[in-house]
Parts: C-alpha cells; sequence; structure tokens
C-alpha cells in the first residue's frame, strides 16, 4: 500500500479550528461557491425534463452555506451536509437557525441533515443521491480514483456531479518562496484538469465538462497571507511536512523571495480553480481499475431461479 499524500487527521484538525471564523476569511471559496451554484441552472432546463432532486449531497459542506442554497432551491429536497470537521457542522446547524436537537431527529425534514465523514468512504447507500455538489473540498484526496468510484456509487444513474477543486497553479507564489528557505514542502500538489478530467472518464461519468480559471489575491505581506490560510484552515496537510516550526529563520527567507513578486496591488497569490460538471452512468457501466474493466450490477437486476 502506497504512503498517503495527505494527513486526513491534520485536514480535520486544520479545518475544525477554523470553523468559528471560516466564512469571515473565505472570500474566495465562497466566490467559486457562488459560480458552482449558478451552474444549478442547468437543471432548470425544460428541454432536460428532469425532476426536481430528492436527495442532494452537498460533500465538504463545510458551514453549510450552499446546503442552505440548495434547500431553498430544491424545499422538498433532502439535502445531506457532509464534512469531515465536526465543528464546521456545528457551524452549519447554527447558521440554520434549527434547534440542536431537531436536527438528527427527523431525517426527511426540510433542513439540512449534517452528517460526519470522510470523503473517502460515503456513508450513504448505492444510488440515492441524484446531485452530488462539492465546492473546493476535493483537492484534499489524493487518489481521484477511487475517490469517483465512491461518488459515483452513491449517485442514482444519470445523476448531476457538480464539483470544484483547486489546480496546480495555485499558490505557486508560496510554494517556489518557501522552496528557498528548506526542502520541505509546504504547499500541496494539486492534480490538473487533464488528470481530473481523466479520472472521471475512467470513473464511468458521462459528458463530463471541465472548466479552469485563474484568481489572484493580494497581501500586505507573508504574514498576511499566511493568517488567512490558517483562517480558513488551508494550512500545510502533507503527510510529509516538517513537524517542527518553520523558525523565524527560515521564514525571513521566504518572505524576501516571495517580495520579488509584488506589485502595485500587493504581494499576489494565485489560485487555479478547475470545476467539472459530469454525469452519472447507467447501473452495471463498467469502471476502469487499471487495466481492467469491472462491472458493478445491482441485486435486484440479477435474476433468481426459483425450485
Amino acid at each position: 500500500m502506497s504512503a498517503r499524500l495527505f494527513d486526513a487527521k491534520q485536514v480535520r484538525r486544520a479545518f475544525s479550528r477554523s470553523a468559528a471564523g471560516y466564512d469571515a476569511a473565505a472570500r474566495l471559496q465562497h466566490a467559486v461557491e457562488a459560480r458552482l451554484l449558478e451552474s444549478l441552472d442547468y437543471l432548470d432546463d425544460p428541454a432536460l425534463k428532469r425532476e426536481a432532486p430528492r436527495r442532494v449531497l452537498d460533500l465538504g459542506c463545510g458551514t453549510g452555506r450552499a446546503s442552505l442554497a440548495m434547500q431553498a432551491r430544491w424545499p422538498k429536497a433532502q439535502v445531506v451536509s457532509l464534512d469531515l470537521a465536526l465543528p464546521m457542522l456545528q457551524q452549519a446547524r447554527v447558521a440554520s437557525g434549527r434547534p440542536a436537537g431537531a436536527w438528527l431527529s427527523n431525517p426527511f425534514a426540510r433542513k439540512p441533515v449534517p452528517v460526519c465523514a470522510d470523503a473517502r468512504a460515503l456513508p450513504l447507500a448505492e444510488a440515492s443521491v441524484d446531485v452530488l455538489f462539492s465546492n473546493l473540498c476535493l483537492q484534499w484526496v489524493e487518489d481521484l480514483d477511487a475517490l469517483f468510484a465512491g461518488l459515483r456509487r452513491v449517485l442514482k444513474p444519470h445523476g448531476l456531479l457538480l464539483v470544484s477543486t483547486f489546480g496546480p497553479e495555485t499558490l505557486w507564489e508560496l510554494r517556489e518562496a518557501f522552496a528557498r528557505a528548506d526542502a520541505a514542502p509546504h504547499v500541496s500538489p494539486f492534480a490538473d484538469i487533464a488528470g481530473f478530467g481523466d479520472a472521471l472518464v475512467r470513473a464511468g461519468f458521462h459528458q463530463p465538462v471541465l472548466d479552469r480559471e485563474e484568481l489572484t489575491t493580494h497581501y500586505p505581506d507573508l504574514a498576511s497571507l499566511m493568517r488567512e490560510l490558517r483562517a480558513i484552515g488551508a494550512t500545510n496537510a502533507l503527510a510529509s511536512r516538517r513537524h517542527t516550526l518553520t523558525g523565524r529563520a527560515r521564514f525571513t527567507v521566504a518572505a524576501d523571495a516571495y517580495e520579488t513578486h509584488r506589485d502595485g496591488a500587493g504581494l499576489p497569490a494565485t489560485w487555479e480553480t478547475i470545476t467539472a460538471m459530469a454525469w452519472a452512468p447507467e447501473a452495471g457501466t463498467p469502471l476502469r481499475e487499471g487495466d481492467v474493466e469491472v462491472a458493478s450490477i445491482p441485486l435486484s437486476r440479477i435474476p433468481i431461479r426459483r425450485r
């Protein structure tokens, strides 16, 4: 078994610590989320002749803003808000205005239902989700083939997958600056748009449409950027990260290196976002696992001979 790229416990700790102040700092994440939510308008096209979804999964829901928006869009649907960090779900519960004891008392209530779980092991039944939405969560999972196989498993045939993630150009200035300070990794490597799309196809998703965009934010100094990253939980979660403090000397070297990128607005930070829309295939469509095609057929479709 290969070593994990990310330390899942560190990811959970980082987002748990940032939960209370997340929304105040997550300006870029909210902007990407807004554009992703606009893409759901596609489902309203009369030409598609699609019924309103009965169950929607907000994967990596954070503080639940998208969950509430989708619950408002589809008031009769069950919206499942799933996140790895329990404090994020607690913030989502507060945002909904729903009393704490009522959240799990009726799983079909017309309020988002919180579920604390890992995207790599979804605790949902096969073919139980009509729409799977995920904003800037999937970059924390290194095995895209296993991830998309799990997402396909819970989606109904022809269910919609709508996701966003970060691409490899994200924070390249920060990566380059810290590379001058030491050899330890400080910024996560992310899959590029081709790799992301290939993984979708290998998982059997149909008609994938992918888009790539670069956004730039600016900061007065490196310390300000690092504070924002901590505030949104985007700290170094690589399993190979340095487990001791960076130290003032290394930070000074990195800060000086970052200064070479300064422009009139301050220190720039590049964020490459990748969005993808795709449709789940028919039940039984083969799934690629290496060089082998593995078919999954619902038990209900297997004929039983009775004597």
